[in-house]
Formats: structure tokens, sequence, C-alpha cells
């Protein structure tokens, strides 16, 4: 996936929207601004990408080539990327909704409804 693909991914969950924050990073958000995923700009021209996964994957997620703890979020088991992501579009694409979905169940639960994604069939 490219960086457009992610973010037209991101917007397209329930209830997300995006805001730039810390200069140039493209923050995607749920509820009350509950961060799900981070796209950012740095001056290299390389884009990253990072987002939340399931606390048992964290290390399993970051013993692969190219994938890393996030900065300053890895202690909520953030990990982090670069551009060309690592990952399969495919495995990508469920790691995202997994990250947005992670967030949602974070929430009181009368508003889980309101974020929630609906099933392949």
């Amino acid at each position: 996936m490219t960086p457009t693909q992610v973010a037209e991914l991101c917007l397209q969950l329930p209830g997300a929207h995006e805001s730039i924050k810390w200069g140039n990073n493209r923050v995607f958000s749920i509820a009350d601004n509950k961060m799900f995923a981070l796209l950012s700009f740095p001056a290299k021209g390389r884009e990253s990408l990072a987002f939340k996964v399931d606390n048992d994957l964290f290390l399993a997620f970051t013993d692969r080539p190219g994938i890393r703890p996030a900065p300053y979020l890895a202690r909520a088991r953030w990990i982090s990327m670069e551009a060309p992501f690592p990952l399969p579009d495919i495995e990508l694409r469920a790691a995202l909704i997994r990250s947005h979905q992670l967030v949602v169940m974070r929430l009181a639960k009368y508003r889980w409804a309101e974020f929630r994604v609906p099933k392949d069939d």
C-alpha cells in the first residue's frame, strides 16, 4: 500500500477523522481524538507509518525487517515502518483495521456500536 492508500483506508473506518499535528504529521483518530494511526513526512523524503498493535503481537512485529517500535509510542504498543511499507497490502490493511478496533475497545462500551467495522462477507 502507498501512503495515499493508507490514508484513504484510515478515513473510511467508522468515525475516523484526520488532523495535522506536530508540524507535518497526518494523525488519524476517532472519538475524542484517540489516535489509531499516524503518517509522517520527515525531511528525508521517506514517509513513515505508525499504528497500534495487539500487546501479544508487538514483539513479533518488531522482529520483522523494516518494522521497529514507534518512537514515543512504543510503551503503548505502537510500531513504525518507512515507505515502501514492508507488510503485504492485505496484512497492512488488516493491521490498520485492528489498530482502529483496539482504540475503539478502550472507549466506553456504549460507544462501541458507533465505531464498529462491518465484517466482510
